[in-house]
């Protein structure tokens, strides 16, 4: 397995720890309510164990592979899926599609990682790079991205209405559920990528342009870190500590699972 250096109490769940927390924890109510206005089928992927090297024996050959699930009569059979595979991460495909499976339109959204910022005590992610040490991050640049969230949200919100944030495990994204933005073109997201890029937002600019589609399910279990994607309110922004805050830590870690 990869070591990685991360904030405290942060640590890549076992198979077993994947396994209960789908079983006994995973909020599907909370799944059907973030597709509530969704139209059309949600395509969701995993990928089993690419940067944690952790993954079931039998799927050692698909551990890096991403994985569609776009085959399954309800959230329960998702359910089931993950379940199988027990991966590290659940995305769903912000593209929707028709009953042919072309494209119609895409959900628009930003995503802030540490890899974006430069630490001031580990510097950046080429300097990570070059240490092994790419997906490695601390509480100082925890607490960075939150902060370029906040601002980032803020200066959304002057042109955007419906905007929902979302903890990722890692760092955060906002959602831009404003109507029009659906059928935005690859051009005009990439315009507004640029457009936050200049203003001096550390953002990755493929999410926001479309070209990366997949992003992490909410509700869903974070292997590497062993959090769960949270929903949270932008007005907890300011005060939110995902290295405390009990919404986003699996029973398997407040039950007096193994600390990092």
């Amino acid at each position: 397995m990869v070591e990685y250096y991360l904030p405290r109490g942060m640590r890549p769940s076992t198979l077993e720890e994947r396994r209960k927390f789908y079983t006994e924890e995973f909020n599907i109510a909370g799944v059907r309510d973030w597709f509530r206005n969704w139209i059309g089928k949600v395509v969701f992927a995993v990928i089993i164990g690419r940067h944690t090297r952790i993954y079931p024996p039998e799927y050692e050959e698909d551990a890096s592979a991403t994985i569609l699930i776009d085959s399954y009569r309800s959230l329960e059979d998702v359910r089931g899926w993950i379940l199988e595979f027990l991966p590290e991460s659940v995305y769903y495909d912000r593209n929707i599609y028709d009953e042919d499976g072309n494209v119609l339109g895409q959900e628009l959204a930003f995503d802030l990682d540490p890899e974006n910022l430069t630490c001031p005590i580990h510097g950046s992610l080429e300097d990570k790079m070059r240490r092994g040490q790419g997906l490695s991050f601390c509480e100082i640049e925890l607490e960075m991205v939150r902060d370029e969230t906040i601002r980032l949200y803020e200066e959304l919100s002057k042109n955007f209405s419906n905007l929902r944030v979302v903890y990722s495990g890692r760092g955060f994204h906002i959602h831009i559920l404003d109507l029009e933005t659906f059928s935005w073109s690859h051009e005009e997201r990439s315009k507004l990528a640029r457009n936050m890029r200049e203003m001096g937002f550390m953002i990755d600019e493929w999410v926001t342009s479309g070209s990366m589609r997949l992003i992490r399910l909410p509700h869903s279990l974070h292997g590497m870190v062993s959090r769960i994607v949270t929903p949270i309110n932008a007005s907890e922004l300011e005060s939110f500590n995902p290295i405390e805050d009990r919404r986003c830590i699996p029973k398997f870690l407040r039950e007096g699972g193994r600390d990092a």
